[in-house]
């Protein structure tokens, strides 16, 4: 005579998730979504500037021009009206652009693997940061002070990309601040 046996399988019980735990993968989360909107808009951006290379040279060109300005007398010593200079100057940003936008894409990886992991985000956070930093300075130090202040584009009302660099920079900021916040350091492994 056999008898069958019928096993059950072992359930281990389920550890309920508490709130440091959600948030052990929830901040690492933010901090990978917010880097890789940063990185798909800083790559349409350096995209656009390469395809369509004419707009946004005419946006450098007057702004460094400072055409469009009140024309004090005391700033347009400032003016650069070369237009070898302001070409060479448009695909500086460009290149810059592109490089933001390829290190973003790179901490965004860094960030999809460590949550695939659960763990490991020192080198996600690095790359972000650098990344976030080459974003900050070109719309803060490039934009905001160079073009806003040193070549007067607050004046220009055709010309003006202040209130468009500030909310880059705002963006690239907050990015920042979270991708720093602690809980996205408390995972890392022991490598890093």
């Amino acid at each position: 005579m056999t008898r069958k046996y019928r096993f059950a399988p072992v359930r281990t019980p389920r550890r309920p998730r508490t709130p440091a735990a959600t948030s052990l993968v929830a901040l690492p989360l933010a901090a990978a979504v917010l880097t890789a909107t940063l990185a798909l808009y800083m790559t349409l951006v350096a995209f656009g500037n390469i395809t369509d290379f004419g707009t946004n040279r005419e946006f450098v060109r007057h702004v460094l021009a400072m055409d469009t300005t009140f024309k004090d007398p005391d700033l347009m010593w400032r003016a650069i009206e070369s237009p070898v200079v302001q070409d060479i100057a448009y695909v500086l940003i460009i290149l810059w652009e592109t490089a933001a936008a390829l290190v973003l894409i790179a901490a965004t990886a860094l960030w999809a693997g460590g949550l695939r992991r659960r763990g490991g985000f020192a080198r996600a956070r690095r790359a972000a940061t650098a990344g976030l930093l080459m974003v900050l300075l070109l719309f803060g130090a490039g934009f905001i002070a160079v073009g806003g202040e040193w070549f007067a584009m607050w004046q220009s009302k055709s010309w003006n990309g202040l209130e468009a660099a500030a909310r880059n920079f705002l963006l690239a900021g907050v990015a920042l601040v979270v991708v720093h916040l602690p809980g996205t350091r408390e995972r890392t492994a022991p490598d890093e």
